[in-house]
């Protein structure tokens, strides 16, 4: 638990440095035009090829009752584009966060090497070619997990317990292979991931709860389409800067771990070599 909290602390003091500020602006500027100019051009068929399928499921059936019976029968035209932002959150923070571990996710390791683990030996035991084939395969496990457990997310507590869960498993799989592709062999990664499991996941899990945030923002804004737009920016803004940040605290823990995992096969080694004599 105190790595944990160290580890947090030091990573929210490095997230307002500003060469860790200026890593959120270019995974910002690309999945923003990426994804902004693919909503702008196939929005209206989106929710036009929607309509007639949500027309017959049963769910959206009992809400169009309910809207009726309270007097908001106008809401039925909402449905539609709420689905359409529903279903593209994932696919952009997804987005968002192979380009943070692609572009940011190196740097942020240097930066973590050359001010606070300068004596921490690189033995490179992940390559670039490695991070990008694990992150597409954890990729794909993850939208599997999501297309099944989807029409869990209309219906309380799952809404707010799965998403988390999703991108807690999705980004402790990631970046735990990239924090320590630069310092740690194949072995030495893998008994630190056996070891610390449960925490490398409990950090996922709590940068999912923090997406959650913007995720409520950007849903929120679906019903208000006149400023979905601009909340739509902000909101992608703020899941790079949550991600700079996540990777900041998986590197600060990954890295002392591995110190740690050093200093006592060091010890042991140092012992077993008493012992013999």
């Amino acid at each position: 638990m105190n790595d944990l909290l160290r580890s947090f602390g030091r990573a929210l003091v490095g997230a307002f440095h500003p060469s860790m500020l200026f890593l959120t602006f270019v995974p910002f500027l690309v999945a923003a035009g990426v994804w902004g100019g693919l909503l702008y051009a196939f929005w209206q068929p989106l929710v036009d090829a929607l309509r007639p399928a949500l027309e017959h499921w049963w769910a959206t059936a009992y809400l169009y009752h309910l809207f009726d019976l309270l007097g908001y029968g106008a809401l039925r035209n909402m449905i539609g584009p709420f689905v359409v932002i529903v279903l593209s959150v994932p696919l952009i923070v997804i987005t968002v966060l192979l380009l943070i571990v692609a572009i940011s996710m190196p740097r942020v390791i240097r930066y973590l090497s050359a001010r606070q683990y300068s004596t921490l030996e690189e033995r490179h035991g992940g390559s670039w070619y490695g991070s990008l084939f694990h992150s597409l395969w954890t990729t794909v496990i993850c939208i599997v997990l999501l297309c099944v457990s989807l029409p869990f997310w209309f219906f309380p507590p799952f809404f707010a317990v799965l998403p988390p869960l999703l991108w807690g498993w999705l980004t402790y799989r990631v970046m735990t292979y990239d924090a320590l592709a630069l310092h740690a062999t194949t072995e030495e990664r893998r008994e630190l991931v056996r070891r610390h499991r449960l925490p490398l996941l409990a950090i996922g899990v709590v940068s999912g709860l923090l997406s959650s945030l913007p995720t409520a923002i950007w849903i929120a804004s679906a019903w208000l389409l006149l400023f979905f737009p601009f909340v739509a920016v902000a909101t992608v803004w703020i899941y790079a800067f949550i991600l700079v940040f996540t990777a900041l605290w998986f590197g600060h823990y990954c890295l002392h771990a591995l110190q740690r995992l050093r200093t006592a096969q060091t010890h042991q080694t140092g012992h077993d070599v008493t012992v013999t004599h």
